[in-house]
């Protein structure tokens, strides 16, 4: 079993739901990734959401394109990403670490170090799942078979406006966890409607019979205290960029973990 499934299946038994943040990598500061990241552990953290810097992030809200733009100008590519999970691996064999990104950085990889490197790369990294917002299920099954093979998941968005057929796609060839984007529009928008979510995810789990994760729209711990009701994961991604963004490089660790726990908290009441 991965460390994904792992940690789902001991939260699930302790009747606990998963927090997942996001973040960055190489954002705000190239050598903060590792050092947040396990302040994001410490601070309740089930699994954590690496974002791969991409020029053109067609599904990210101003504050997330805006981490990506500063990332890619302090020269974070996918290589040093990898570096990144590497040094965090160090000190942290627990924990679930995916992978967020856009198909480019992934081919281009390959391009550059060979066929399959990316995979093979990824997984010697201590990668735990990955999910590509520009690859549909359609047209990755040999992609997903070789993260498999390799010991990953590789995990799918869902919308909204997704439909049945779509689902069943998704459900057939998506492991880990789905990740269930809550409103039409990018990351960071405020109008999360939780009725319209609390309504959405019955019609999910009729196809889909892994954990199902919600994001886009979470900002504080009320936001996350509804969603987590009835989600098995509150992704939270926009909010942790914006105080991360607004502190000097000694104190990102620290605040975004202060956040985290009050997050953290509100999910466990």
């Amino acid at each position: 079993m991965g460390r994904i499934a792992d940690t789902f299946n001991r939260l699930a038994q302790d009747k606990r739901k998963a927090l997942i943040p996001y973040v960055t990598a190489g954002f705000p500061f190239a050598d903060v990734t590792p050092e947040l990241m396990h302040a994001m552990v410490e601070a309740g953290s089930d699994v954590i959401e690496l974002g791969v810097p991409f020029s053109d992030p067609m599904a990210d809200g101003p504050v997330i394109q805006k981490a990506g733009e500063r990332a890619l100008a302090l020269g974070i590519g996918t290589a040093q990403v990898l570096a990144m999970v590497r040094t965090f691996r160090e000190c942290d064999s627990r924990t679930p670490v995916v992978l967020m990104g856009y198909a480019n950085p992934v081919e281009r990889y390959d391009l550059a170090h060979g066929k399959g490197a990316f995979v093979r790369d990824a997984s010697q990294a201590g990668v735990d799942g990955v999910l590509i917002v520009d690859y549909p299920p359609e047209e990755c099954e040999q992609f997903a078979a070789e993260l498999k093979a390799a010991g990953m998941d590789l995990i799918f968005l869902l919308a909204p406006t997704s439909t049945a057929k779509r689902m069943a796609q998704v459900a057939r060839i998506a492991s880990g966890y789905v990740y269930y984007v809550s409103l039409k529009g990018v990351t960071g928008a405020g109008h999360l409607d939780t009725a319209a979510v609390e309504q959405a995810l019955p019609r999910i789990r009729e196809h889909v019979k892994i954990p199902v994760g919600v994001g886009f729209g979470i900002r504080d711990a009320a936001t996350a205290k509804a969603i987590g009701r009835v989600a098995d994961a509150v992704v939270i991604g926009t909010k942790v960029i914006q105080v991360a963004e607004a502190q000097p490089r000694e104190r990102v660790a620290a605040e975004v973990g202060t956040f985290l726990r009050g997050v953290r908290r509100a999910l466990d009441e």
